[in-house]
């Protein structure tokens, strides 16, 4: 049997560890915990491999360096502060694999906030549940998936957004919920697209921005899964940063992924693989 001591020198040829094309730093030069945040971890992938690409859709001929990267989280991490987003409130999340799914979650781990990603299979009655239970204060949206309009959906579940001005939404049945927006430049009555959200960035001053940064914690709390619920309700399971990075730096590192690897993700991003692989850059594996 196979038995795993030095990833990057001993690694078998057959799956399912196949040998990485590439080759990390010798095993015992890697400390057992990473004790950052993922927004500490982003900015030192940035300093290392900055010119590498980061996020590649290859379907829309959509791809961004970390450089790229980089300023478009804080371009929209700036505007979510702008419309009062706080450390610690939960934005939930209920898109299939659109470029800035990514973005958006490292936006929110720098600025302390809590992403809450949701099945794209949702129904009507589940994303009542989930935006009752979770209580959270934000949801980005898109236009639907399949055969269900999200859109129509949340105008249903939330019809103060068709009367109210934007900003100042007060939902008789969900009253934590302050802000709709759209992820994506289309507008609709009552949510801010991501177009005017990026666009806000100019009100936050660099100095509050990393003021914001400055108070995050390897063990707040980053990101918040809900089962499936097969055994019963759903049930929203709440991960640190340490949590997240610390995982998915040894996926990586026990493939010996480096910046010249890249990963293929066909799942859907809401699921927690996402987070794993997504959350420790580390050499700048994109």
């Amino acid at each position: 049997m196979f038995k795993l001591t030095d990833p990057f020198g001993t690694a078998p040829t057959q799956a399912p560890f196949a040998q990485s094309i590439s080759r990390g730093v010798p095993w015992h030069n890697l400390p057992v915990t990473r004790e950052y945040t993922l927004g500490q971890l982003l900015d030192q992938t940035i300093a290392r491999c900055g010119e590498n690409d980061a996020v590649v859709y290859a379907d829309r001929d959509f791809r961004l360096t970390w450089y790229e990267f980089g300023e478009e989280v804080d371009r929209l991490a700036r505007g979510l502060m702008s419309l009062g987003v706080k450390r610690g409130e939960k934005i939930a999340l209920w898109a299939t694999n659109v470029p800035h799914w990514v973005v958006l979650m490292f936006a929110a781990a720098k600025i302390g906030a809590i992403l809450l990603p949701l099945n794209t299979n949702y129904k009507e009655h589940e994303m009542d549940f989930a935006l009752s239970q979770s209580d959270t204060e934000n949801l980005f949206i898109i236009n639907g998936y399949r055969d269900c309009s999200y859109v129509d959906v949340i105008y249903t579940l939330v019809p103060e957004l068709r009367e109210q001005p934007r900003g100042e939404l007060k939902s008789a049945k969900y009253p934590h919920l302050k802000r709709v927006m759209f992820l994506g430049g289309e507008k609709h009555r009552g949510m801010y697209s991501l177009n005017e959200v990026l666009a806000l960035s100019v009100e936050t001053p660099m100095d509050a921005y990393y003021a914001r940064q400055a108070e995050c914690d390897v063990n707040d709390v980053v990101n918040m899964q809900y089962t499936s619920g097969t055994t019963g309700f759903p049930k929203g399971v709440q991960l640190t940063h340490r949590n997240i990075a610390n995982d998915g730096f040894w996926i990586g590192a026990c493939q010996n992924l480096t910046c010249r690897d890249r990963v293929c993700i066909p799942v859907p991003l809401f699921h927690c693989f996402r987070g794993e692989v997504r959350s420790d850059p580390g050499d700048g594996l994109n």
